[in-house]
């Protein structure tokens, strides 16, 4: 069975600007999917073209928190409207909160206004959610608790406690698992994924960023997904066969969407 790559930028410059070996080079790894977020308004377009031409591709589209102080009204607008014609758009996002540095903490407001807004597209539009969650776990539990959102979602690039594992997954929501586990010292979110219910989890590789253990310095890549499928075997004791399948499995129940093409 094929990879899923349920996060990867494959929008991003050194991608694009040489995309026939960019896709070369998935298919070798055998990389069936790749779910590519958008961050921007600016990404809209882009992503949905480059999903509409390479099979491979699957677009979502939202409103990142690190962009917070350049979203608009009319941003929002414009992702109501792509989504009204664009059937093909399999979740919202990437969104959430990030209060990583003291100039995101100061536009906190700003960024619950534009989750929740996005949250309630999600609702109407009934697609999961790709949410980004950096210092921010315990109050995003929070409010996805009363959202209730039917379709669920995914906190991409998990890192945090069993604690936090668990309380989102209580909600239904499924944990990214990325290139931090490749790193000794993430003890925490290494006993967290190795903890939790195998079911719940899915792969992502967030390329180029989010680069693994032994490659820093380097662009990260879509099919160094493989290798983080290798390190979650190794942490959970599990074969990388079962870790391979049953990622494949809850990446179809993840985005429903993208069972009726791969199924």
């Amino acid at each position: 069975m094929p990879y899923i790559d349920t996060h990867c930028h494959f929008n991003f410059p050194v991608f694009a600007q040489d995309l026939t070996q960019s896709l070369n080079l998935i298919r070798q790894a055998q990389l069936q999917a790749i779910v590519t977020p958008a961050t921007q308004v600016a990404d809209f377009d882009a992503i949905l073209r480059l999903a509409g031409s390479n099979p491979e591709i699957f677009p979502a589209l939202g409103l990142h928190p690190l962009w917070t102080a350049q979203h608009h009204d009319q941003d929002l607008r414009r992702l109501r409207q792509l989504l009204d014609n664009h059937d093909e758009v399999i979740a919202i996002g990437e969104i959430g909160v990030d209060f990583f540095t003291d100039e995101l903490v100061a536009l906190a407001p700003r960024q619950w206004e534009i989750l929740s807004l996005q949250l309630g597209l999600a609702k109407e539009y009934n697609l999961p959610v790709i949410l980004h969650s950096r210092k921010s776990h315990d109050p995003l539990s929070k409010i996805l608790k009363d959202a209730a959102l039917p379709a669920s979602g995914v906190i991409h690039g998990f890192t945090g406690s069993y604690q936090q594992a668990k309380r989102f997954i209580d909600l239904g929501f499924y944990l990214g698992v990325g290139g931090s586990i490749s790193y000794p010292r993430a003890n925490k979110t290494r006993e967290a994924l190795a903890r939790v219910p195998l079911e719940q989890l899915v792969l992502e590789t967030d390329a180029p960023d989010m680069p693994l253990n032994g490659y820093q310095g380097e662009i990260n890549r879509p099919e160094r997904v493989v290798t983080v499928c290798q390190i979650l075997a190794e942490l959970r004791g599990e074969s990388v066969e079962k870790i391979r399948d049953c990622a494949w499995q809850n990446s179809l129940r993840l985005f429903p969407k993208l069972s009726t093409v791969l199924s």
